[in-house]
């Protein structure tokens, strides 16, 4: 009794310390930014002053469509390419395939800042710096979500596939119509993931995307924090602005991101 009794202790302060950092950027967003660095909790009155004052300062409209852009098309190609290498490399043995799949997970220790210099000197002799493919394409190619989809891939049965060959379908045919349907739970779990990763990339972003008509929500809050003076309850209510779309994604696919992530085949 006195160890459940501790476990729920741990979970209810592991939960305090997860959602108290949301609880107060959406109090903050209703506070000023006087009220906010005396350290006000709960919700004031200047929701309204704060959103007047951030949509007069950013182009709203114009840096979200960035932002989900950039995070929808990079989604969409990822979870298209990285699932038919994680696939692929499952499905199809060959005496290098092992040595191949270790050096991509060998790739995974080399931090990403060691590649910036590189990427950028490709991408600009490609000319296409300041553009959203110089963001997107670096990201196409995950070797975690290969690594992940591979994974997956072992619980899909081998029946399936047998059958879907005696039936005459062919390998493209099976992935779409046989494969696909069957680890949409995977793929639901790495949308959440891919489309997470993108939605927040900033480092890379900061680098290439050049001028303000092509910056992320991202990039324009990080902005607004480095003002003189800034304004703490204008942030927030941004910083609440750039967390939704997230959070829709999340619970529109929380049931499948769970089953995904516990490996779940039907």
């Amino acid at each position: 009794m006195a160890r459940r009794g501790l476990v729920y202790v741990l979970l209810s302060v592991a939960a305090f310390l997860s959602i108290f950092p949301f609880f107060w950027m959406m109090v903050g967003a209703t506070n000023t930014s006087a009220e906010i660095i005396k350290g006000k909790a709960w919700f004031g009155g200047a929701l309204l002053t704060n959103a007047a004052t951030f949509f007069a300062q950013v182009d709203a409209p114009r840096i979200f469509w960035n932002s989900g852009f950039i995070a929808v098309v990079a989604t969409a190609l990822t979870l298209a390419i990285s699932s038919l290498a994680g696939y692929g490399f499952e499905m199809f043995r060959s005496k290098i395939r092992e040595r191949i799949f270790g050096l991509l997970l060998l790739l995974l220790s080399i931090p990403f800042a060691a590649m910036m210099v590189p990427l950028f000197v490709m991408f600009s002799q490609a000319k296409l710096v300041n553009t959203f493919a110089s963001v997107i394409l670096p990201t196409v190619a995950s070797i975690f979500i290969i690594f992940y989809f591979r994974q997956a891939t072992k619980a899909f049965p081998s029946e399936l596939r047998d059958a879907a060959k005696i039936d005459g379908l062919k390998e493209w045919q099976i992935f779409l119509f046989v494969y696909l349907p069957v680890m949409r739970s995977t793929y639901a779990a790495a949308t959440i993931i891919v489309f997470m990763t993108n939605w927040n990339n900033y480092l890379w972003p900061l680098i290439v995307l050049q001028t303000a008509e092509n910056k992320t929500i991202t990039l324009i809050l990080s902005a607004l924090t480095s003002a003189y003076t800034p304004d703490y309850g204008m942030i927030l209510f941004g910083t609440v602005l750039a967390t939704l779309p997230t959070l829709v994604i999340f619970f529109l696919l929380q049931r499948r991101f769970v089953e995904g992530m516990l490996g779940a085949v039907k």
